[in-house]
């Protein structure tokens, strides 16, 4: 029998907003529903009184309530939320204009946070706003950022949709092709960038990239450059540029005009990763995401008002959407900017300890190195404040679950959340008045009709599948841009079994929780057997000798060999002794045939820039296809390592 690593106390399970809600739908369905996986079922099979009592739970504003919750079709791509409703995301953001933290705002160079008040907020976005307007910024136009995770992107954005405007971003550390292949897709009428950003103790410059990128995106009338490497850049480089402070509207007192719009006005267009094709650009509608998020930040997360949450992400990734949707929960959002190990690896964790941060959320990966590194970070600070961490972007392994309750802190909800870019939001998530097993993920989240297929497409339960989804949701894309007859959309989901949503994920239901095993599309099949990479990366990351690794599978003799690559620690080498030694720690926690058939030393391991393995990256090249869109990748250079080897010759 399992035995939870963490269950929470009467107290946390009575206060948590997923009690009440629970109460509010015995109430106003009279049901008598005492656990999560009760009001689950009814979510399910009870879809429009579900984001009905969401969308009363949340307090959506609204200036016209919606006529029908759900509109079915006989496309699932094609059903319809929250019919007749007019609103404005923006608007719901900034519900609150009170004198409480609105944003806290630290980079690796600022030696003090920056703060302001939910008043204040407010008052940039007005000023913002007005001057968008008198550039000419209207409903559906398009408005990208090229922004660091600074305080002025949250403002652009929020100015941006108050108008109607459709918001995009790229981190800055994306380079001139990668923009383009974004961007020039969807043409904006303006562009935020800041000057430079950040990273690991050393400065980059943005504006010789941003002059690079506006000579082939002729769309651009205005470009809006925020300082902060400098005082006062010199933008005389970057045509119709213009210094943010001298946009901003001197006017004071200004009330926000925010168009009301349909509900399945575009809100955002987020871009899949690129690193197989062209990105996709994943159109996205006001209202679906404003109920998803509210549901996972309000019910699965339990952001209250008192919170400060904090998110390591950048302005590309879907993360930092949901991050300031915190916003409209009157949270206190934190920003950061900068490496997560700089000056030190205890640098986010002091951030906790003196901006008294109740919600962290990370990535995998970065757990994963804390714990190489051998950072305890409860031994080092003060994280009395902090009671729940997120971890998302790859599976989280057994060992990172045992590493927050032994080296962070054993009072906290570790919520391991899988999503995706495509809908903005998460499928699997936390759940505060449930318990935590170690190497799973709590719950199916709540309206997400969520299955494990087998090949013949029968749910499964204990046994592993294709992660899909059987009926809508409302964050499912509106359409992709340039997409008419939702060909692309078709192709990108419902493929694989009929008008069901395949999201790309090989996962087990078990009797306690899910466990995630990796991308399906690059699921390893020696002898025909299915292994997720995953089951070998955690195996190969409980080794000291092993900084990281990238696992592949390589046609061979009419079958598929498993051929693991590993970037040792410094100073390590790759001897007999070693790679029988990651041989066995393989084969004894999981199967023979997950044993790689060989083990390869290499400098790198190629990421994209929001920091997930390229596995399908490193399977081209050792069979001598191309790789499209190496500008998605964090570190394209490292691919060349893994070509002509010697190694895969026999």
């Amino acid at each position: 029998m399992k035995l939870p690593l963490w269950e929470p106390s009467a107290e946390r399970k009575k206060n948590a907003s997923m009690t009440r809600f629970i109460g509010l739908v015995n109430e106003r369905y009279g049901k008598n529903f005492d656990s999560y996986d009760e009001l689950y079922d009814w979510s399910i099979n009870n879809l429009a009184d579900f984001w009905a009592s969401v969308w009363e739970f949340g307090e959506v504003k609204a200036s016209k309530a919606y006529d029908t919750i759900m509109t079915p079709a006989k496309r699932m791509m094609d059903t319809k939320w929250f019919q007749g409703a007019r609103l404005n995301l923006a608007e719901n953001l900034l519900r609150y204009r009170d004198n409480r933290t609105a944003l806290i705002f630290k980079s690796e160079a600022l030696e003090t946070a920056r703060k302001i008040t939910y008043a204040q907020l407010y008052e940039q976005v007005a000023r913002l706003a007005k001057s968008l307007r008198e550039l000419g910024v209207k409903a559906g136009d398009r408005v990208a950022g090229f922004m660091p995770n600074i305080m002025e992107t949250v403002i652009a954005m929020l100015a941006s949709t108050s108008i109607g405007a459709i918001w995009s971003s790229c981190s800055p550390d994306f380079g001139i092709k990668g923009v383009l292949d974004r961007f020039g897709q969807t043409e904006p009428k303006v562009l935020f960038t800041a000057d430079g950003y950040f990273y690991n103790g050393k400065t980059f410059d943005s504006l010789e990239r941003v002059a690079g990128i506006l000579k082939e995106l002729p769309s651009i009338q205005k470009v809006v450059v925020v300082p902060y490497v400098e005082k006062k850049p010199d933008i005389s480089q970057v045509p119709n540029s213009i210094h943010y402070k001298d946009l901003l509207s001197k006017e004071a007192g200004l009330e926000i005009q925010f168009e009301q719009l349909p509900s399945d006005h575009p809100l955002y267009i987020m871009f899949t990763s690129g690193t197989t094709g062209l990105p996709k650009c994943i159109v996205q509608g006001a209202a679906g995401i404003l109920a998803v998020h509210l549901k996972e930040l309000k019910l699965h997360t339990d952001v209250k008002p008192e919170d400060i949450i904090f998110y390591f992400t950048t302005t590309s990734w879907m993360m930092w959407t949901w991050l300031v949707s915190s916003l409209a929960l009157g949270a206190t959002v934190v920003l950061y900017d900068g490496s997560p190990f700089y000056p030190d690896p205890g640098a986010l964790w002091k951030l906790v300890q003196d901006e008294k941060i109740t919600i962290f959320g990370t990535s995998a990966r970065y757990l994963a190195e804390l714990e190489k590194r051998g950072v305890k970070p409860g031994k080092e600070y003060d994280l009395g404040s902090l009671k729940t961490v997120l971890s998302t972007g790859s599976p989280l392994s057994m060992e990172s679950f045992e590493f927050v309750y032994r080296d962070i802190k054993q009072d906290v909800l570790l919520s391991s959340i899988s999503g995706g870019t495509d809908i903005n939001g998460c499928f699997l998530m936390g759940n505060p008045i449930g318990p935590v097993y170690a190497g799973e993920l709590q719950v199916r989240s709540l309206g997400v009709n969520l299955q494990a297929f087998d090949p013949q497409g029968k749910p499964v339960v204990n046994q592993k599948g294709e992660l899909i989804v059987t009926t809508p949701y409302p964050s499912m894309p509106l359409y992709f841009w340039n997409d008419p007859n939702k060909e692309k959309y078709q192709s990108a989901y419902f493929d694989v079994y009929p008008n069901v949503w395949t999201h790309g994920d090989y996962i087990e239901i078990t009797d306690t929780g899910i466990i995630i095993y990796g991308r399906s599309d690059t699921v390893l099949k020696p002898g025909g057997v299915r292994i997720g990479t995953a089951e070998i990366y955690r195996q190969v990351e409980t080794l000291d000798e092993v900084a990281d690794s990238i696992v592949v599978g390589q046609d061979w003799e009419g079958d598929v060999r498993v051929i693991l690559f590993v970037k040792l620690a410094k100073g390590v080498e790759l001897t007999e002794d070693l790679v029988n030694k990651i041989k066995t720690t393989i084969r004894k926690n999981t199967t023979p045939r997950h044993v790689p058939a060989k083990i390869i030393a290499v400098d790198g391991i190629p990421y994209t820039i929001n920091m997930k393995k390229v596995e399908k990256a490193v399977r081209n090249v050792i069979h001598n296809e191309p790789v499209p869109n190496i500008d998605a990748l964090a570190n394209p250079e490292s691919l060349e390592l893994y070509k002509n080897l010697k190694e895969l010759q026999s």
